[in-house]
């Protein structure tokens, strides 16, 4: 049986607009699939929702389709979306809508039953992650386009795949190796160069969206069309593979993935084989993400130019603190960023930026009282007083959490283009998840001559968020610098080399096969990114922070 072609046009709310015609154009590919549902972006959708009900899905995807919707239907390409959001049924009948306008006869179906918002009381949006198999139930009934609200981001590849080599559940295998591929495809240009360690290896002006050629038995090769910019080998799939993962079995509601059995290999230029994962039933319960309002949250920046950093900083605070203890915030954080040289030869190389940051439940407390008093000092304060934007009058923030159900807590539904409905049972095998042993280390590098230098010389790193914890993927390029990174880069080392690390629960997962330590920092990121608890709100720099620290690298690395 010849693979089954599915391409990636969309990682992200926001993404390249004009990559859906790219991909139609660009080469063979069979199925199309656009993620646009990220933690963040439930909130921001559920947001919306509030002040026009109407306004649940991700409406960048409709004008991108009113451009394609004939050529993929002329080519035969099924184009599978979770771009559905909080109401795939309305915008699964808003392309119904297009497509009457444009004369185009295309079946559309939907897949529902992720909304638990209703069990989840002060929840602004709470939903499941459903698996694949109701999007397999769309394409078997004939479906040209599949909209689904929160499914796994791999599930957009497992379904199509499922249906195409009719694969059962408890296929695990064949649905794990789907899963890998699914993962690398889900964030897009991720796998072609984009937001790679080593990014000067390649022109990655304009990297092309990724493509998979999956085959029956769940392997796959990672590729792209052909002339497209970016590049696709060992390092950046391992990228992929590392970000926002954990330990060895990568769990979801169709399988579990055991990462630790995957293999990579170049087959060629821009094409990477995965092949050897193997499954294990999924997990029984179905994970759900709520998303909350956390209260109210006001931020004023500070310029500190010149001398006197410190005292200037000190000022300010001193200054605030009055306005502060009238009606204490719930959070208070202060942070000095010192971004300033000595004798420099702009300004802004020359300045400081002091950060103040308030949350509180009430606006009022976060607001126009705090906003008063820091504009108050602009005369009266530290010499050169300027911030980098005026003070608000507090937006709101948001929560995310994780909870678990279940599986009969959703009712997945696959809804026809004809309006059957079909349900989607829960799967009836289900393991426990548990904590792979570490693997043995390998043989240590023999001592040898070492030399102070950034640890990125010899490795990369791929870091991301998952509600309040963030991952750290750190993979070693040449099997000697697996032998050296196994030993050396530690918990403990991880929390010597990222200071605010040092109080929270790292846990290390070694991946030989990769030649990968998989770092997971517990609640670094506070009540995830939409509390933006920290400078770098998602921990997507925290890699790259980490490639740059120094440490004793052996010379023969080097």
């Amino acid at each position: 049986m010849n693979p089954l072609r599915i391409g990636n046009f969309s990682g992200f709310y926001g993404d390249r607009s004009a990559a859906l015609r790219e991909m139609l154009t660009g080469g063979e590919v069979d199925v199309l699939t656009g993620d646009y549902l990220a933690e963040l972006t439930m909130l921001i959708l559920a947001r919306d929702r509030l002040k026009d009900p109407s306004a649940g899905y991700a409406r960048t995807f409709p004008r991108q389709l009113e451009d394609c919707l004939g050529l993929a239907r002329e080519r035969g390409v099924r184009i599978v979306t979770n771009a559905g959001g909080l109401d795939p049924a309305g915008l699964a009948g808003e392309i119904r809508r297009l497509a009457g306008r444009l004369g185009i006869p295309v079946r559309v179906a939907h897949v529902e039953g992720d909304d638990l918002t209703a069990a989840h009381p002060g929840t602004l949006a709470a939903h499941a992650y459903l698996g694949g198999f109701g999007i397999a139930a769309c394409l078997r009934a004939g479906a040209d386009v599949v909209v689904t609200g929160r499914v796994t981001d791999a599930a957009l590849v497992t379904g199509p795949a499922a249906a195409h080599f009719g694969w059962r559940p408890d296929d695990h295998d064949a649905l794990a190796g789907a899963v890998v591929a699914g993962h690398v495809l889900e964030c897009g240009t991720q796998a072609t160069g984009g937001n790679y360690a080593f990014f000067t290896e390649g022109d990655v002006r304009r990297p092309g969206f990724p493509l998979a050629e999956i085959h029956a038995d769940g392997s796959s090769v990672i590729t792209k069309h052909p002339g497209t910019g970016g590049f696709v080998d060992v390092g950046t799939i391992t990228a992929q593979l590392l970000y926002e993962t954990g330990g060895a079995r990568y769990a979801g509601p169709d399988v579990t993935a055991r990462l630790d059995t995957v293999r990579l290999g170049p087959e060629g230029p821009d094409r990477v084989r995965i092949e050897g994962v193997r499954g294990e039933a999924p997990p029984p319960t179905l994970k759900v993400g709520l998303n909350r309002l956390g209260g109210f949250r006001n931020e004023v920046v500070f310029v500190l130019t010149g001398l006197g950093i410190e005292a200037k900083a000190a000022l300010v605070r001193e200054q605030l603190a009055d306005a502060l203890a009238k009606s204490p915030p719930r959070e208070v954080r202060w942070e000095l960023v010192r971004t300033d040289r000595a004798d420099a030869d702009t300004e802004e190389t020359a300045s400081a930026l002091l950060r103040l940051v308030v949350r509180d439940p009430d606006q009022r407390v976060v607001g126009r009282a705090l906003s008063g008093a820091a504009v108050e000092l602009a005369l009266a304060s530290y010499p050169g007083f300027h911030v980098l934007a005026p003070p608000g009058k507090g937006a709101p923030y948001g929560v995310f959490e994780e909870v678990y159900v279940p599986y009969v807590g959703a009712a997945h539904v696959a809804v026809l283009h004809d309006g059957r409905r079909i349900p989607v049972p829960p799967p009836q095998e289900t393991r426990p998840l548990a904590a792979v042993p570490d693997p043995p280390l390998p043989e240590p590098l023999p001592p040898g001559p070492t030399r102070r230098a950034p640890l990125g010389l010899v490795v990369g790193a791929r870091s991301g968020d998952k509600g309040g914890n963030a991952n750290v993927g750190v993979w070693a390029r040449s099997e000697d610098a697996w032998r050296w990174l196994a030993h050396t880069l530690t918990a403990d080392a991880f929390r010597r080399l990222i200071p605010e690390s040092r109080d929270l629960p790292v846990t290390r997962h070694l991946l030989p096969n990769l030649r990968a330590v998989n770092f997971v920092v517990e609640g670094i990121l506070g009540a995830g990114v939409a509390a933006q608890a920290r400078f770098d709100p998602q921990a997507k720099a925290l890699g790259e922070w980490l490639r740059s620290r120094h440490l004793d690298i052996p010379e023969a690395l080097l």
